[in-house]
């Protein structure tokens, strides 16, 4: 019976004996703790404990290649093991824990450290350099650092930090700030940060700023000649100029394809080159001719003949109408039969309306009635009353000769009216020009109203005569019923007719009469 019972006892202490030996050899879990980013010089503290262990435990700490770095013991059990080192360029890496105790080992997790250099000496440069490109280009800015690693980067357009979501048009990408094509708003001053983190640990180095200029095309040129006397001879004064463009640039002057003048300006868009000129002499064909580092354009052909006024003068008024056809305006103009540099003064009943000045305006207001355009060739009276009334005329001289003959027009009558203020367009004369004839809205549907009226009284009319002559057919059956129904209705038929009629045919009258003058 005793050995019945110690053979039923023996698997039990064969299982508690595998599973003393299998406790004894159950490996260690050693957890490593650390930073994975430093500053290099900082402090670097690795610590690396394996809980649960019988003392003494022995913690080696390996680095790549299994290079040992430290070994500590702890001899109380469950006590961290301290690794400190300071943070070099070496010493960036994996590392992992190796705790040993009783025969058992373990191994922890890596950490990946990685030593982070602060940025220093920072700069831009340019593609092109420097950084001078015209309008479409495409420039690129670097952000340069003598030494830093793990580095972000952010840039600054005069005074205000760049964003891809706020500036669309710039294109970040590592370093580098790219602008495809360069627009004259691009140009301005620009730096760079170049920046690292680590935990919440800002390090920064700003460079110095960069100015990148953005040059514009030059526009086609343009040419004019103003004329001034010399003694008894004269000068031309030619001018050349741009609209736009980046100086410095280089005008040239050109009679009959042949140089005869040229300056490089270097803050405008503008030259002056003198010229001799001959009153009734052709002295040839001029042409401006800008040159800049990439372009090269000409002017329009210009005369540099001088033709003295002369021919005949005459005044042509024309009279503006608002679209409900009442007076607006009237505009004068003075027709000169030649001369190249005309100057023309106004006279109202033989008064000067503006004092005989040379200022060569293209449009200059001069009184609350009047506007002068076109060099003076035009008077437009923009408030008509009868005040402006009266007789106009124009007389010319050459510009460039104020003691020279004058060359008068006849002058023409310009009556202003309340009731012409407020009537329809008048017939033209020979003079006198209407710009524009309107039929109004209420015309329009008094005409319409009219001819509705017309129709119907034609209809009724029709009606009511085919009633009175069946009446007048039946008068022996129903003699006084019909004269009692039939004749009351024709005569207030008749009567409603009549008036109708008498008040449709006046304002047909009215209407005929106003068409005839629109017409």
């Amino acid at each position: 019976m005793k050995n019945l019972q110690t053979l039923n006892l023996l698997p039990i202490l064969a299982l508690t004996s595998l599973f003393v030996k299998i406790s004894g050899t159950t490996s260690l879990h050693p957890v490593l703790t650390g930073p994975e980013m430093v500053y290099l010089g900082s402090r670097v503290a690795f610590r690396c404990i394996a809980l649960n262990s019988s003392p003494p435990v022995t913690y080696d700490l390996i680095g790549d290649g299994g290079v040992l770095i430290a070994t500590y013991t702890d001899y109380e059990g469950d006590q961290l093991a301290p690794f400190f080192m300071k943070a070099s360029a070496t010493l960036e890496g994996s590392y992992h824990c190796k705790a040993t105790a009783g025969g058992r080992t373990g191994v922890s997790k890596t950490i990946k450290l990685s030593v982070v250099i602060p940025p220093s000496i920072t700069i831009v440069t340019s593609e092109p350099s420097p950084p001078v490109v015209y309008e479409g280009s495409r420039i690129v800015l670097s952000c340069n650092v003598k030494k830093g690693t793990h580095l972000f980067y952010t840039w600054v357009f005069n005074r205000k930090e760049l964003t891809s979501s706020t500036t669309p048009f710039f294109n970040f990408t590592g370093n580098k700030l790219v602008i495809g094509k360069v627009t004259p708003e691009h140009a301005g001053s620009y730096y760079c940060m170049a920046w690292s983190m680590v935990k919440d640990i800002r390090r920064f180095s700003s460079s110095t700023e960069v100015q990148v200029i953005v040059k514009v095309y030059a526009s086609k040129p343009y040419i004019s000649l103003s004329i001034f006397k010399e003694g008894a001879s004269y000068r031309g004064n030619v001018t050349c100029w741009s609209t736009r463009g980046s100086p410095p640039v280089n005008f040239s002057l050109l009679v009959d394809d042949i140089e005869v003048g040229s300056v490089t300006v270097p803050e405008s868009l503008a030259a002056w080159f003198s010229v001799s000129v001959v009153p009734e002499l052709d002295m040839g064909m001029a042409r401006c001719r800008v040159n800049t580092e990439v372009q090269e354009l000409m002017s329009e052909p210009m005369s540099l003949e001088l033709v003295p006024v002369g021919g005949d003068v005459k005044v042509e008024v024309q009279y503006l109408f608002s679209p409900y056809s009442l007076l607006a305006a009237a505009r004068l103009r003075c027709h000169i039969g030649r001369g190249t540099f005309p100057y023309v003064s106004w006279f109202l009943n033989d008064t000067v309306l503006l004092p005989e000045t040379h200022l060569d305006v293209i449009i200059h207001p001069i009184q609350p009635y009047y506007i002068l355009a076109d060099r003076r060739r035009t008077l437009i009276l923009i408030k008509l009353d009868p005040e402006v009334s009266g007789y106009y005329r124009c007389r010319v001289s050459n510009s460039y000769d104020v003691s020279g003959e004058w060359v008068e027009s006849a002058a023409v009558p310009v009556q202003i009216t309340d009731r012409i203020l407020n009537s329809m367009p008048p017939a033209t004369s020979p003079t006198e020009t209407p710009t524009s004839l309107h039929i109004s809205t209420t015309e329009v549907i008094s005409i319409a109203f009219c001819c509705f009226v017309l129709l119907m009284l034609a209809v009724g009319a029709a009606i009511v005569y085919k009633m009175f002559d069946r009446k007048q057919d039946h008068t022996n059956i129903t003699a006084a019923n019909s004269s009692s129904d039939a004749f009351p209705l024709f005569t207030s038929m008749s009567q409603l007719g009549g008036q109708q009629i008498d008040a449709s045919s006046t304002d047909c009258d009215d209407l005929n009469q106003t068409v005839e003058i629109t017409v």
